[in-house]
């Protein structure tokens, strides 16, 4: 006798598979609004987070898209193959909450490292991209912003001046370029140019800290900057 292999699955996962069959079943015709998240998150009984999350992955494999001020919209009916890639992708990826408790408890220390340990040179190239960051937030470039995002937090592991630290904390900094984790942070975190200059100005207040050499001030601020991330996940 065989069995099949028993799998947990996420809550996000078992949603966004409800809200493909709801559109396949003609619930939500292609160009409808789909129900706000509240009324999502009460008819299945789960969390608004777990609903971000699935809506994320929906929009990543562009099944819905995200209009600002008005809701989610149908793109398209997904194929049988999209449908179970979809939930594949919220199934292989670490969850959001998951990456930002990770980078809540390691990214603080590192910053504080930095303020003690980091040289001119390290500076001078945190500084260099929180002003490709400060541009490209002005022109609302999230695709470019969020590449300076990325390039920022990895500078600031190295300016740890431990290559340990380094090694351990990149592949955590590199779920920035999971699909999910991305579409959320363009249509919750940074969904506006005031949350990405907002964001600017937070990496700004973490960079002084390190220039002023204020162990202290550099590990708060970096609290900050996810405290701000969960409030948002979490609301």
């Amino acid at each position: 006798m065989r069995f099949n292999r028993v799998q947990s699955r996420k809550v996000s996962a078992i949603a966004a598979e409800q809200i493909v069959e709801a559109i396949h079943r003609g619930d939500f015709p292609v160009g409808s609004r789909l129900p706000s998240e509240f009324e999502l998150a009460e008819q299945m009984g789960v969390s608004r987070p777990s609903i971000r999350e699935a809506l994320s992955a929906l929009q990543a494999m562009a099944i819905i898209e995200s209009r600002p001020g008005s809701g989610n919209y149908v793109l398209r009916v997904p194929s049988t193959t999209e449908e179970t890639n979809t939930l594949h992708l919220i199934e292989s990826e670490a969850g959001c909450l998951e990456v930002m408790e990770a980078r809540e408890a390691l990214e603080p220390p590192v910053a504080a490292m930095a303020a003690e340990k980091s040289d001119e040179a390290a500076i001078d190239q945190l500084r260099e991209i929180l002003e490709t960051m400060r541009s490209r937030a002005a022109e609302n470039d999230f695709d470019a912003y969020f590449a300076a995002d990325k390039a920022f937090h990895r500078a600031l592991a190295d300016a740890a001046g431990n290559p340990l630290v380094g090694s351990a904390l990149v592949p955590l900094i590199d779920t920035m370029d999971q699909k999910v984790y991305r579409e959320f942070t363009r249509h919750y975190y940074l969904k506006n140019v005031s949350d990405l200059q907002h964001v600017v100005d937070l990496h700004r207040e973490i960079l002084d800290a390190i220039e002023d050499e204020d162990e202290d001030a550099a590990f708060a601020k970096m609290v900050e900057h996810w405290t701000r991330m969960r409030e948002i996940w979490e609301a």
